[in-house]
């Protein structure tokens, strides 16, 4: 029979019903050796008896630590970053610790900030999309031995950490050659501002893939805003050569330019997959990453080192995938 739900039995609590040591019950559930069969038995019979778990925050708090992991994110409204922040909370969840997290906003004064709060709260370890590309600040606590892993960007010049980012590169190219492949040659690209990592390496793919095709007049690098996305696709469907193809670099861009669209039939491959995306008429193919994969790689990257493996530091590139849905597939009109 289980102890009253409201109270969690303790270790002295399996002790007493097992008629063993407190010590001995330590070894069991720690499963440590010297302890004689018949009576570990005893002991986990009276553990399910109870209803006893282990209490992996204390646990740790006696190993020196807080049990808790700082998360700094760029925007927690981005569904991509909601996935990424989601997968790292199970993550940090299953191994019996609480996540601290918060939103940069793309301000590196603020990245800052949310880092240096969480090191004054003394978290095991961080998790973080860099706003800024200036990171010596963390040297302190990385020479302490904070385990530190970078995901989706990278860390500025000078700080080598553990790092788990898409193939943004990759991703664009294969965006770019199917539209190639199905008879596009004035291909626009509508991308974020140039200085974030992940929208100059989209550009990069995209202008490779290109090559003699790359048009400068067909790029809008900025911030993603429906009167922006107008103005851009205005100016750009004016020209006396005018894009039969675009490529979006990432969601919030590939919505707002649909929008913008009003209605225009052209063939469109965005990066980064969206709610809804396959319902639309025609569906919107994308190159689609995994923030949920991310997140979990990061987070399971960063206990490793908890546990001590001091080897050096990954940077690891995980695959995106082009998803065909109907508007990649528009041939150029005639």
């Amino acid at each position: 029979m289980r102890n009253d739900p409201g109270v969690r039995p303790t270790m002295k609590d399996v002790a007493s019903a097992a008629g063993v040591a407190l010590k001995t019950v330590s070894r069991v559930v720690n499963g440590e050796p010297g302890v004689h069969p018949a009576t570990a038995e005893r002991v986990r019979a009276a553990i399910d008896r109870l209803g006893y778990s282990r209490n992996e925050s204390a646990r740790v708090l006696r190993r020196g630590r807080t049990a808790t992991i700082g998360l700094v994110i760029e925007d927690v409204a981005d569904p991509f970053y909601a996935g990424l922040s989601r997968a790292v909370e199970d993550v940090v969840i299953d191994h019996g610790c609480l996540l601290l997290s918060g939103s940069s906003g793309e301000e590196p004064g603020r990245e800052r900030e949310l880092v240096e709060t969480f090191f004054a709260r003394r978290v095991d370890g961080l998790i973080m999309v860099p706003a800024g590309d200036d990171h010596t600040y963390l040297r302190p606590e990385l020479e302490n031995g904070t385990p530190v892993v970078f995901a989706d960007r990278p860390p500025g010049a000078g700080t080598d950490v553990d790092t788990v980012l898409a193939d943004n590169v990759g991703g664009a190219r294969q965006a770019v050659r199917h539209l190639l492949t199905h008879g596009h040659r004035r291909i626009a690209f509508l991308g974020d501002d140039p200085a974030i990592f992940t929208a100059a390496q989209r550009l990069r793919g995209y202008r490779e893939e290109l090559g003699g095709l790359y048009d400068e007049r067909l790029v809008s690098m900025r911030a993603p805003a429906p009167a922006s996305a107008r103005e851009d696709l205005a100016r750009m469907f004016a020209l006396d050569d005018p894009p039969t193809a675009l490529f979006t670099g990432n969601g919030r861009h590939t919505v707002t330019t649909l929008r913008a669209l009003e209605g225009r039939r052209v063939a469109l491959v965005g990066f980064d997959d969206f709610e809804l995306a396959d319902l639309l008429t025609p569906g919107v193919s994308v190159v689609a990453q995994d923030p949920s994969w991310m997140g979990r790689v990061a987070a399971e990257l960063l206990f490793r080192r908890l546990r001590g493996d001091g080897g050096p530091s990954e940077h690891i590139e995980l695959p995106v995938r082009l998803i065909p849905r109907g508007s990649g597939e528009l041939p150029p009109p005639d």
